[in-house]
């Protein structure tokens, strides 16, 4: 793709010129899952697969949008002021969204616009394809109208947008590290204060490697609102029984054990053990790739997936074959899922000398296993969303 095509396509779908061209990346999870909403830390990176969007004002109060990946869809209108969640909306309900939310906190559209994407990322993978659609059109939105916003609230308005207006509940991570990634660099983000700190990936003679599973995970109205249900279940009980925290994340995993039995149902105390544990291992992590320690780094990769596996439940039978294969390999360092779960993709780190070798093996027992064929990328790690 490239600005070239982008622009032939908006011209004919749109009858007139684009005035600007942006691009906002996909991320990755390191380590860190199902954290951010529990207050806990995160260390995602922005990559360079990701959506690309091409922007017209209007003269009128509609929003329309046009994504060259769903063609068969054509344009999909909604006027300032009357945007609501429908199925009808198709993906446009995410730009819709993001219009929505900012009209509410007092950002105001004195007219529409036409909006255009095409997008490199897959569909259902865990790589926040709609994180990166809301904080391109918001972002497009401030440089348009010429907004006094920065890019956390841009964030958080994205955020506020698919939790309030698409119904998915959610944390912080995706939108932030969408909106504030930095080019060769992941951010250790506590998500309780979004105190983030960059980091170099220095990762000695080894690459990132997606895979994914290519079956689709879908977390609206699914099994996703149920975990962050039960975290906050699981909290209100130790806040009743008089343990002094905002969330989870504010606990060590020594204070846990010792108040875990204040959580009444069984189920919500065993996502609780996985959001504490999970938090501090993300500490520890980051503390091992500082000193260099990449196999630690590994190690705690593996723990995490278990964690996400049998505490937390959100693997299922693709993620398990493909990181349990990513294991079995020479050269994997550490492999585990990345994103919600349900489906998705896992995110490995391999010795370079070893990432055909990788590919290959782990296609072909994930093939035998689940019948179906896994797409792999060696991921670069990019900067934030941009104007192009």
């Amino acid at each position: 793709m490239n600005k070239e095509e982008l622009k032939g396509q908006f011209v004919a779908q749109f009858g007139q010129e684009p005035q600007t061209f942006y691009f906002a990346p996909g991320r990755i999870n390191l380590i860190g899952e199902h954290t951010d909403y529990n207050g806990g830390h995160v260390f995602p990176c922005a990559i360079t697969l990701g959506t690309y969007g091409a922007v017209a004002k209007r003269s009128d109060d509609k929003i329309c949008c046009y994504s060259m990946n769903r063609p068969e869809e054509k344009i999909i209108c909604g006027r300032i002021g009357e945007l609501k969640h429908a199925a009808e909306n198709g993906w446009a309900d995410y730009p819709f969204g993001v219009v929505s939310v900012l009209e509410k906190a007092g950002y105001h559209l004195p007219h529409g616009f036409n909006l255009a994407i095409w997008g490199d990322l897959p569909n259902g993978a865990g790589l926040s394809s709609s994180a990166s659609l809301e904080v391109l059109t918001a972002f497009a939105c401030r440089d348009i109208f010429n907004w006094d916003i920065s890019l956390i609230e841009i964030a958080k308005l994205c955020q506020k947008a698919e939790n309030e207006f698409v119904g998915m509940n959610c944390g912080i991570m995706d939108q932030f590290a969408v909106a504030l990634g930095k080019k060769d660099q992941a951010m250790f983000l506590d998500c309780g204060n979004l105190q983030c700190r960059y980091l170099p990936i220095a990762l000695k003679d080894c690459s990132i490697v997606i895979a994914n599973t290519n079956c689709e995970h879908k977390l609206v109205g699914s099994e996703y609102n149920l975990r962050r249900a039960q975290c906050e279940q699981a909290l209100a009980d130790l806040k009743a029984a008089g343990v002094k925290i905002e969330a989870l994340g504010d606990l060590s995993e020594e204070e846990f054990l010792a108040w875990q039995e204040a959580i009444k149902a069984p189920l919500c105390r065993q996502r609780a053990h996985h959001a504490v544990f999970e938090n501090q291992r993300t500490i520890k992590a980051v503390t091992a790739l500082e000193r260099g320690d990449l196999e630690g780094f590994g190690a705690l990769m593996r723990q995490s997936h278990e964690s996400l596996r049998d505490d937390y439940e959100v693997t299922g039978k693709y993620l398990d074959a493909l990181a349990s294969l990513a294991w079995e390999q020479s050269g994997t360092i550490g492999s585990r899922m990345t994103g919600g779960g349900f489906g998705g993709c896992t995110v490995s780190i391999v010795k370079d000398e070893h990432l055909k070798d990788f590919q290959a093996a782990v296609g072909a027992g994930y093939k035998a296993m689940t019948g179906l064929e896994a797409s792999f990328y060696v991921a670069s790690v990019s900067e934030g969303v941009h104007k192009l």
